[in-house]
């Protein structure tokens, strides 16, 4: 166990609350117990070896203690952080913010409410000007103390279903349906997890044992395309992607809430200064420093550096990761990257590829806040806790995205050579199972972040954490996705806040009001069977393309038509080494068409995406043509 083995750090838990106590803690142990047979020992072995590498070093790197908030304390951060300070009675918050409201789903507008509630409660208790009710801002459900009141005059149904479904679950055997490993499943991402969930309770669950399956025989899903395509993480622009971490925190909560699990969150602490340059020091420090050598660097240039390394010469080494190098040399090899990297002295070539390994765990743990970040690390270690695993699937990918840019970049870049490892499986001898039990410990244990385990749960919790790992490897793609509903609410954001509503107390009802019923004139419009429109390539091409849409016309076809058109008409070619390739063929891939402006701020569209269903969605954008950034140009 981490107690008995004197682990210096502590993994984080969220526990689920009382009420649904019991059925999760059934449905954990009936997984825990079928993975039996997939050995721990990684584990338990990289514990000792994080011990001992930095036994005489604890004090050095340790982050100030974690503050205990008062009641209401963490509602009020929690409202801040979605971007509703306004219904605080903060004088200086953006009053545009109140516009979120008119995007929220039910299940969504019952998260703010509960929150609200709570820190209404506080406010009372200690005789403060009362806040701001989110029920006079738009028709919201009630919390669970109001909800009796409430029953009697307007009872709201969903509320009442949630609250009588968690009422029936305290004994109700609450465990996923059943799948067929290795069979694929549809991952709806139309519909908000919370409302789906909400579905869910009202029908009745199929009792199967969870067991945590050898790689092979994961549940495979796919997320469906719908007529807009699918949006990847990178597909939007900075400043829509900057409104999506809000939207992901409010249905990350509603989703807990039906799923009855309590969504505690870690006060971000100060960190110290260190006057080391590589390791030790901030993401966004080390991000800083290596934008002024090498502009838009979105992963520190030293972990890339790592990962490089272990791919050319690592991924064949039987147990790469899992055999330590020696600690001593570690040491020292970090002494001369301190003093060398930058200057462009440190042979790479002259360095074991087990002690490259010892060096990528080390820079990951020895980041002064953890690389899931210390206000979420609890959850993401809590996500075992949820017995339905498409669910818990949700629960990443509303992590994932809630996470700063920067901390997502750089996981990104460490799954995706963990995927690597793991497809040289038969050589380097490293499965997936195996990779994840050694990263586990590196990620999920901080030696700042103080935390009391149950006595006797270490083993589950150990597991527990070494499968997210393992989903996050393997559900990367699936995690890496935007939501089409989170989109769909960011446009809303956009199209509300275009209008530049004036936003005043006794009138914020009828603004919201005025919000949806110009939504709705537009969705009134959308019959149109055809249109003709110009698709721009201004910094490739001086002319424009006419496209006549229908129903069937995608992203793909006027891509190809681009190419045909460039061709067979001899346009006017501006940038050519950019476009052809040496043979002077075309090459479509080298494209991408984004659209711009109107309700979005630029989206890189899917080649699968029915352009008229868009052009209904945002009829006052441009679609420009571009060079794909990730292609390598043909200088």
């Amino acid at each position: 166990s981490l107690s008995s083995r004197h682990c210096p750090w502590k993994m984080n838990q969220l526990p689920p609350k009382s009420a649904v106590a019991s059925p999760v803690s059934e449905s954990t142990n009936s997984r825990v117990e079928a993975l039996d047979n997939l050995s721990m020992d990684s584990f338990w072995l990289e514990v000792e070896n994080i011990k001992q590498s930095t036994e005489a070093e604890q004090e050095e790197c340790s982050l100030a203690d974690v503050k205990t908030q008062e009641e209401g304390e963490a509602e009020a951060e929690w409202l801040q952080d979605a971007g509703l300070a306004e219904l605080l009675g903060d004088p200086a918050s953006d009053k545009d913010n109140l516009v979120l409201l008119s995007t929220l789903t039910r299940t969504q507008a019952a998260a703010v409410q509960r929150r609200l509630d709570t820190y209404s409660r506080s406010r009372r208790r200690r005789n403060k000007h009362p806040v701001r009710d989110v029920r006079d801002v738009f028709g919201a459900v009630s919390s669970e103390d109001t909800a009796a009141e409430k029953e009697e005059s307007s009872p709201d149904p969903l509320w009442h279903n949630l609250r009588t479904s968690n009422t029936q679950r305290k004994t109700q055997d609450y465990s996923c349906t059943v799948r067929n490993p290795g069979k694929e499943e549809v991952f709806n991402m139309d519909v908000a997890y919370s409302e789906q969930a909400a579905v869910l309770l009202k029908g009745s669950f199929l009792s199967e044992p969870r067991k945590l399956k050898d790689g092979n025989a994961l549940t495979r899903f796919k997320i469906p395309k719908g007529r807009l395509g699918v949006t990847r993480i990178g597909d939007l622009s900075a400043q829509d992607m900057k409104k999506i971490p809000t939207l992901a925190l409010i249905e990350l909560t509603a989703l807990c809430d039906i799923l009855g699990f309590e969504l505690k969150r870690n006060k971000a602490a100060k960190l110290k200064a260190t006057e080391k340059r590589l390791f030790g020091v901030p993401l966004n420090t080390l991000l800083e420093n290596d934008q002024k050598l090498l502009p838009n660097t979105k992963v520190p240039l030293l972990l890339q550096a790592l990962l490089s390394c272990l791919e050319k010469r690592g991924l064949e080494t039987e147990g790469i990761l899992r055999v330590s190098g020696s600690q001593t040399r570690i040491k020292s090899l970090e002494q001369k990257l301190e003093r060398d990297f930058y200057s462009g002295l440190f042979h790479w070539d002259e360095v074991h590829q087990n002690d490259v390994s010892g060096l990528l765990k080390r820079f990951i743990r020895e980041l002064p806040a953890p690389l899931l970040t210390a206000e979420y690390l609890p959850a993401f270690a809590a996500v075992q806790n949820i017995p339905d695993l498409k669910q818990r699937l949700q629960a990443l990918n509303l992590l994932i995205l809630i996470l700063p840019e920067s901390n997502r970049n750089t996981l990104k870049a460490l799954l995706e050579f963990l995927s690597k490892v793991v497809a040289r499986e038969k050589n380097n001898k490293m499965n997936l199972w195996n990779v994840s039990t050694v990263m586990a410990p590196n990620l999920f244990m901080h030696k700042g972040l103080p935390n009391k385990i149950p006595e006797g749960k270490e083993k589950q919790l150990a597991e527990g954490a070494a499968d997210v790992v393992r989903m996050m490897i393997h559900y990367q793609d699936l995690l890496w996705t935007v939501s089409s509903f989170l989109v769909a609410q960011v446009r809303k954001l956009n199209e509300s806040n275009s209008k530049r509503y004036q936003f005043c107390d006794k009138r914020i009802k009828n603004l919201l009001r005025k919000i949806h019923a110009d939504k709705d004139k537009v969705e009134k419009n959308q019959g149109e069977p055809s249109k003709i429109v110009k698709v721009h390539a201004s910094l490739l091409l001086k002319d424009s393309l006419e496209v006549h849409l229908n129903n069937a016309t995608r992203v793909a076809d006027v891509l190809k038509q681009f190419q045909k058109n460039l061709c067979q008409n001899g346009w006017n070619i501006v940038n050519t080494v950019n476009l052809l390739k040496c043979n002077n063929s075309m090459e479509c891939t080298n494209l991408l068409l984004y659209e711009v402006g109107g309700n979005i701020g630029e989206h890189c569209l899917d080649p699968d995406t029915y352009l008229l269903d868009l052009y209904h969605i945002n009829p006052h954008a441009e679609w420009i043509i571009k060079q794909n950034p990730s292609y390598p140009r043909m200088f």
